[in-house]
């Protein structure tokens, strides 16, 4: 899951340079229903939407509004808790948006915008009558019992969300829902890629080696590394025996990247195991129905070409 958002700065980088992740994987319930959901939350990333409203409460464009945008729940901090909470992002990149963007928007102002924009782009790809059906009134039930199991020790992200009032309308109640699964999910993964020793970069690099991820380019791009940089963590990793001569994940290097997938699910199973086998089917069955919609609508223009 390397980057718990699989987020990308809403902006102007190749997005056709991205590719999905996890279709290969194995298929247990919690990654099914994270898998089926993402997409629902996720979309909030590449809609114009996100970037017309936040730059209407006074952010600059492009990555500033990723970075504020999702880091706003924790409240006005600093760059090196950017950093360390998502994690594979160069800490220059971060620090050219944060904490400058808190000089420019509250944090309560950008959380209120984001929840506009969220509105916006839902009814737009899914339109008033999808939004307000009962698949989505159920959807919004459900992913809400769901999250009402998700604990916030040692997931700051989840935390941080979780202290935001729930919305009335049904569709943003099941976003903010998704939005605390999610980012439950990507805390546990956090801690998963700590425990088996990976910086923020190696933890890229690997996935990018995976073939289940993202391209190397895009990978660069999007999180700001240079290819010096990348070069040295490819030596790192090729001393620690992860990677071979050619830079592909050696058995120990695929070994290290299944345990970390494991390990999330482990982390992000406590929603879904509360929910239930039978409801959480009814989540994915509803949920992919959904994201087919969004993504038919062009919620994810050429970002999920395949490798």
């Amino acid at each position: 899951m390397t980057d718990p958002g699989i987020a990308v700065p809403c902006g102007r980088l190749d997005c056709r340079a991205f590719c999905r992740y996890g279709a290969a994987m194995a298929s247990s319930l919690t990654r099914r229903a994270h898998n089926a959901t993402n997409s629902l939350h996720s979309l909030i990333y590449f809609a114009p939407e996100t970037e017309h409203y936040l730059t209407g409460v006074g952010l600059r464009g492009n990555r500033m509004c990723y970075f504020a945008g999702r880091a706003a729940p924790m409240g006005a901090v600093g760059a090196g808790l950017v950093t360390a909470t998502f994690y594979n992002f160069n800490p220059a990149l971060v620090a050219q948006s944060i904490p400058a963007a808190w000089e420019l928007a509250t944090p309560a102002a950008v959380i209120d915008a984001r929840y506009v924009a969220v509105d916006a782009a839902l009814t737009r790809l899914l339109g008033e009558e999808a939004v307000g059906s009962a698949d989505m009134l159920a959807l919004a039930a459900l992913v809400r019992q769901a999250a009402a199991a998700c604990t916030p020790e040692g997931r700051p992200l989840y935390a941080g969300n979780a202290d935001l009032s729930w919305p009335d309308a049904p569709h943003l109640v099941m976003w903010h829902a998704l939005t605390l699964l999610r980012e439950h999910r990507g805390d546990g993964h956090i801690a998963a890629l700590a425990c088996a020793g990976l910086s923020g970069i190696e933890a890229i690099v690997t996935h990018t080696k995976t073939g289940k991820g993202f391209l190397a380019e895009f990978a660069k791009a999007s999180r700001g590394w240079s290819e010096q940089e990348w070069d040295a963590a490819e030596a790192g990793l090729r001393a620690r025996g992860l990677l071979d001569a050619d830079n592909a994940l050696t058995e120990a290097g695929q070994a290290l990247r299944a345990q970390i997938e494991t390990d999330t699910d482990r982390m992000a199973a406590a929603p879904w195991q509360h929910l239930g086998d039978e409801r959480t089917e009814e989540v994915v069955r509803i949920a992919k129905a959904l994201s087919r919609a969004v993504a038919a609508a062009g919620a994810f223009p050429q970002v999920f070409a395949a490798r």
